[in-house]
């Protein structure tokens, strides 16, 4: 299948762009995208929910606005959480392109399908509706974004062989996961001979804040740094069109454009680290957020579930003590604790990474809002 993907397989994913205090850092962002450009990486992701609703506003003032529309290709999304019936589709559509200043998107996905939402898909016809869009010039090409079961996939691919691309969560930590099985829904997208675009390369910058053992493992190869080791690994598989980073920083920005400009696959010796940091990442006792905030959108008691894991993950690695004043900062300002939780499960239905928030929520409420400063 002939894609119009750039000949390198980077991508700017604007859902952590650098923000200064509740806005976004336009200056900043200006700087990676014109950076990005200049060194040839012209694909850019974004999606309505991201920052709510200031990553597309942030594509249209420091992409659009400023480059010629045929010199960059825009991704946007069809989320669940923004439509309820057929006819919210199109208005949504149009308020996205008026967001991101667009006639148009190069490619458009169907937005974290998995078994709960595949069916709300289906009853408001929105492949249909994308399949008319792509008609009328307003997508380029239409695709899915997927987090559950390989199996899942297989019946979506099957029942919609119009799709195009299946972006994909993919690192080296869920690659042999149970629970995001990568390696098995990576398996279906070659079987159905669909481009895949990477996402969480580096796990939501998990497999860059590294516990020191396996930081040593990566520092004894004397090469690049921890996030060039996790987004080569994906970018080393057949079938990959596109790996995302959704980086936060020109730093950041400009190491992954350090290495990926040059781009080669992990040798065996640094596959064999891959390997060992695996090991060493499987058996912390720590909790796999992404801190993609999906979850807490959705929250009926304002919970910021993404930070309090951040918190007791910082407990049980670091022994942190700054852990405790954190907690306080991501429970105050009408946010809720912990033990606010009413169990009611949104969080869990919508998480890509399939954890079961409740049950760990409670775990942060035993180390946190039973410690004496925090009781009322």
């Amino acid at each position: 299948m002939e894609m119009n993907f750039n000949n390198r397989n980077f991508g700017f994913g604007l859902m952590r762009l650098p923000m200064q205090g509740e806005g976004v850092d336009y200056d900043q962002v200006c700087q990676m995208i014109d950076y990005s450009l200049v060194h040839g990486f012209n694909y850019f992701d974004t999606a309505h929910g991201y920052l709510d609703g200031k990553s597309e506003i942030a594509a249209r003032e420091c992409l659009v606005k400023r480059h010629p529309r045929e010199s960059f290709l825009l991704t946007n999304k069809l989320s669940s959480g923004f439509f309820e019936k057929e006819e919210d589709i199109l208005p949504y559509f149009e308020e996205q392109c008026a967001a991101c200043g667009v006639e148009y998107f190069d490619y458009y996905l169907m937005h974290a399908l998995n078994a709960k939402e595949y069916p709300k898909y289906q009853k408001c016809k929105a492949f249909e509706i994308a399949g008319r869009l792509k008609q009328e010039g307003r997508i380029r090409h239409m695709g899915i974004s997927f987090h559950d079961k390989p199996e899942v996939l297989e019946q979506i691919l099957t029942d919609h062989p119009e799709i195009e691309v299946v972006q994909i969560q993919f690192n080296y930590l869920d690659y042999e996961d149970a629970g995001i099985q990568s390696r098995n829904v990576y398996d279906v997208c070659r079987r159905f001979d669909k481009p895949v675009i990477i996402m969480e390369p580096v796990k939501g910058g998990a497999l860059v804040n590294l516990p020191e053992e396996a930081k040593q493992v990566f520092d004894d190869l004397h090469g690049g740094s921890y996030a060039s080791y996790a987004i080569r690994f994906a970018a080393s598989f057949e079938g990959v069109a596109m790996v995302l980073s959704g980086m936060s920083n020109f730093e950041q920005m400009e190491d992954n454009i350090g290495f990926m400009e040059q781009f080669t696959p992990l040798s065996e010796a640094e596959m064999n680290a891959v390997a060992k940091v695996t090991a060493i990442m499987k058996n912390q006792d720590m909790i796999g957020c992404t801190a993609c905030r999906y979850c807490e959108a959705g929250c009926p008691m304002h919970i910021c579930i993404p930070d309090l894991f951040a918190c007791l993950n910082a407990r049980r690695q670091f022994q942190d003590w700054n852990s405790d004043y954190y907690y306080t900062v991501h429970t105050g300002s009408g946010h809720g604790k912990a033990k606010d939780c009413i169990t009611c499960r949104k969080c869990e239905n919508i998480c890509p990474q399939h954890l079961p928030v409740s049950d760990l929520i409670k775990e942060v409420s035993a180390e946190f809002d039973t410690r004496e400063e925090y009781k009322e």
